[in-house]
């Protein structure tokens, strides 16, 4: 089974900074410049619904007000999600990951969900984004789970234990070899800062594939894929397009 068949550029959030985050329009706007593969945030409502938000909180991407965990997905589903961005994207709403997985399958793309469980539900986030994601991308190539938080990536292992799993992590650890071991983590997701070609080399020599974020300058995403990093997420997917570095 070959567990990674990813592609090297992943459109940050659906649409990098050229649409509104997390968003059926981010998605198109990814599709529109020849991406194959997007990254974005999962997360569930009171109700149990899973929908995509950076956040906890409503404020900085909608006109919504609170952490979003906190509504039923009947309070969520009118927010406009557009309008901080552009006029041109105004109500544009919350995806559901339902309507995310059919707009993959329409994009051909693949997907890298990441958890973002609201605080106090890493365990139940994890279970259920892993359980909808088997299903939803059923016949599609398997969508790479990836959490900061090891409580969600642990019940995502015991959900879904033959779904992709990567461990995010914004700081260096000395004990990421046993986290990625213990958590069946096939690659590690990495603040591009932190890696030098000697720490690459570590983590390849350990047979993990490495994704790092958020790379939007074309220099430093060739050095990085020179010294071996396997896939590169971009806010700026106009200028790291997904025939980079060939184009």
């Amino acid at each position: 089974m070959n567990l990674w068949s990813y592609p090297k550029i992943v459109a940050h959030r659906g649409g990098g900074k050229l649409a509104p985050e997390n968003t059926l329009a981010a998605i198109d706007v990814g599709a529109k410049y020849g991406h194959t593969m997007i990254e974005f945030d999962a997360k569930l409502s009171r109700d149990g619904h899973i929908f995509l938000l950076h956040d906890d909180t409503l404020e900085r991407t909608s006109n919504g007000h609170g952490v979003a965990g906190n509504f039923d997905w009947s309070q969520l589903v009118n927010i406009d999600a557009g309008s901080w961005y552009s006029q041109e994207f105004a109500n544009e709403h919350l995806p559901l990951l339902s309507q995310v997985a059919e707009r993959c399958q329409q994009h051909r793309m693949m997907a890298n969900i990441e958890i973002k469980p609201t605080t106090g539900l890493e365990r139940k986030t994890g279970t259920v984004v892993a359980l909808a994601a088997r299903q939803l991308w059923e016949g599609q190539t398997a969508p790479l789970l990836s959490s900061f938080s090891i409580e969600s990536l642990e019940a995502a292992q015991a959900a879904a234990p033959e779904l992709p799993r990567g461990l995010l992590l914004e700081e260096w650890r000395e004990d990421w070899r046993e986290l990625t071991t213990r958590l069946g983590c096939v690659s590690i997701h990495l603040d591009h800062l932190l890696l030098d070609k000697a720490r690459v080399e570590l983590l390849k020599q350990a047979g993990l594939y490495i994704l790092v974020y958020t790379v939007n300058d074309p220099e430093r995403a060739k050095l990085l894929l020179a010294w071996g990093v396997d896939a590169i997420c971009t806010d700026r997917i106009d200028l790291i397009g997904p025939n980079f570095p060939a184009e």
